[in-house]
């Protein structure tokens, strides 16, 4: 029996003399990634294009979350205090952010996306950006008081997305220099791809008779879009979707559609339907879909990402205004 189990020992000895290295080998620890912060889901996937796999990301307001009215959580003030990276709109777009980022203690650095952004001015004569504000004056006062009398809603021009991006490429090479081929080939890459898109928005437009470039939508988030690509869009809400439309403004704009003829109205992701759907009752203009303004959808949705959401769109309005 001893010899047996001798013989067995060393049976295992020989067998395991191969595995000793192996055994003593220490995995390769991965590179850690670098925290980062955005405040809102367009933000966030600009981010995430540029960041790639060296970034660990979180979003404050995810897909269909309405930034103008968020409450932050404790949990979104841990998150501040332990990125090495916020990114913020700016334009006074996240009106509770400032709150937030002195309750979190946090000594990120902070970066606000639209801060290369020529940006547009809110007035109060009901004409402001090249398209209409169909608002009672105290409203218009009120909201550009509470976006600092500029509007926010900067990343609806492709060519503001392509200055977001630049922000975020430069930000994220300051706070992780080893990643900056990373960064610079990602940026370069979603550059190309933003190019296309904004090709692609402009010949949508085009194929729009000049007389049917209007539209109606919940509120005020297209001023941009409206700039860059020519076309009119009237809200009887204001510039954050906390404004309630007054009896005026309503009225102000059935009169206007059938004035104008205007052929659609449109409802938005991260607005009560109820006030367009009155709207369009009342006038006989069709509604004409869905657009995002302020938020993606969930990644399964039509506009999962910031491509997507102006293919989505532009290809809504196409539908609804072209002949």
């Amino acid at each position: 029996m001893r010899t047996r189990r001798n013989v067995i020992s060393a049976l295992f000895a020989v067998m395991a003399l191969p595995l000793a290295p192996a055994a003593l080998a220490q995995p390769a620890e991965a590179p850690s990634k670098t925290r980062v912060v955005a405040t809102f889901s367009i933000l966030g996937d600009l981010v995430r294009e540029v960041g790639g796999e060296r970034i660990d990301l979180t979003v404050l307001v995810g897909p269909n979350g309405d930034a103008h009215v968020y409450s932050p959580s404790p949990a979104d003030a841990r998150n501040l205090a332990e990125a090495r990276v916020i990114f913020v709109n700016g334009l006074k777009f996240e009106g509770w952010i400032d709150r937030l980022v002195q309750a979190s203690g946090t000594r990120s650095t902070i970066v606000e996306a639209a801060a290369r952004v020529t940006p547009l001015e809110m007035e109060n004569d009901g004409h402001g950006h090249g398209h209409a504000h169909s608002r009672a004056d105290d409203h218009d006062e009120k909201h550009a008081h509470e976006h600092g009398g500029l509007d926010p809603h900067a990343w609806q021009d492709v060519a503001n997305a392509k200055l977001y991006v630049a922000a975020i490429r430069d930000a994220l090479v300051a706070a992780d220099p080893a990643g900056k081929d990373a960064y610079a080939a990602n940026a370069e890459a979603y550059l190309a791809r933003l190019d296309a898109l904004e090709a692609e928005v402009k010949a949508a437009v085009e194929a729009i008779p000049r007389d049917r470039r209007k539209v109606i939508t919940s509120h005020d988030a297209f001023g941009y879009f409206a700039r860059a690509y020519g076309l009119t869009f009237i809200a009887p809400q204001g510039v954050s979707t906390d404004a309630e439309a007054s009896a005026r403004d309503v009225g102000r704009i059935i009169r206007q559609i059938k004035r104008d003829k205007i052929p659609a109205v449109f409802l938005e992701n991260v607005t009560d339907p109820r006030l367009v759907e009155r709207i369009a009752k009342e006038t006989g203009a069709k509604i004409g879909g869905r657009l995002y303004s302020d938020a993606l959808s969930d990644e399964n949705g039509a506009a999962g990402t910031y491509i997507a959401m102006m293919q989505h769109n532009i290809k809504a309005l196409n539908a609804a205004l072209a002949r």
